[in-house]
């Protein structure tokens, strides 16, 4: 049976699952073009892009439902083309998204699908996530902080430390192997790894890392 990202999005929480496949399209056809000019990702593909794009941003609702029930405020660092951050944007109109990249062409693109989709609740942000940690203006703002495929968990809430409001968290897209070495280097903080998952297709194992560093 071939992948249904509908119904994928149904299992997570997204209220109306064919406009957000629609808006996913529209998506790809905008990062197609753009990678014809300028290199943004290999993964273009429709199929490719449903499931290692669109459904791995997706899965972190299946865990933390909360993103598609309250208006939560999520920072997005290393979001490179705007992934998650564009899709939980789609999903999740509720959510505030703040996406972070040090690379100009991905903060641009970024910036061109929030214009071109209509996105009020999504901000790109063009900058190193260690120097905006120092800026008031990102200083206990953010509910959660999250990264796809970036730097070591460790480093990453380093880099951070300051963003989260309290009570805040992190939470990490991960592999099940990488969750567990990250987990390890985070000395006594509170961490919590959860269930992995099959990505559909065969595209993979993830699972998430949470770390709440008010807690000990």
């Amino acid at each position: 049976m071939s992948f249904d990202l509908a119904i994928f999005a149904a299992d997570c929480h997204v209220k109306d699952p064919e406009t957000f496949v629609r808006k996913c399209d529209e998506l790809r056809n905008l990062l197609e073009e753009t990678n014809q000019v300028t290199n943004l990702t290999r993964i273009v593909g429709e199929r490719e892009f449903a499931v290692k794009h669109a459904a791995d941003s997706l899965g972190i609702a299946r865990f933390f439902p909360e993103l598609a029930e309250k208006p939560l405020r999520v920072a997005d660092v290393g979001c490179g083309a705007g992934f998650p951050s564009i899709i939980l944007a789609l999903a999740f109109p509720d959510l505030r998204i703040t996406a972070i990249d040090s690379t100009g062409k991905k903060i641009a693109f970024v910036l061109h699908a929030v214009q071109t989709l209509g996105l009020k609740n999504l901000t790109p942000v063009h900058g190193r996530a260690n120097e905006l940690n120092r800026k008031t203006e990102f200083i206990r703002h953010f509910d959660i902080v999250t990264a796809r495929a970036v730097a070591a968990a460790k480093s990453l809430v380093h880099d951070t430390d300051k963003f989260l409001v309290p009570g805040g968290r992190f939470i990490l897209y991960q592999s099940p192997e990488r969750a567990e070495q990250d987990a390890a280097e985070l000395g006594r903080m509170h961490r919590r790894i959860t269930e992995s998952f099959d990505l559909p297709e065969d595209a993979g194992k993830r699972c998430f890392l949470e770390i709440s560093p008010d807690r000990r």
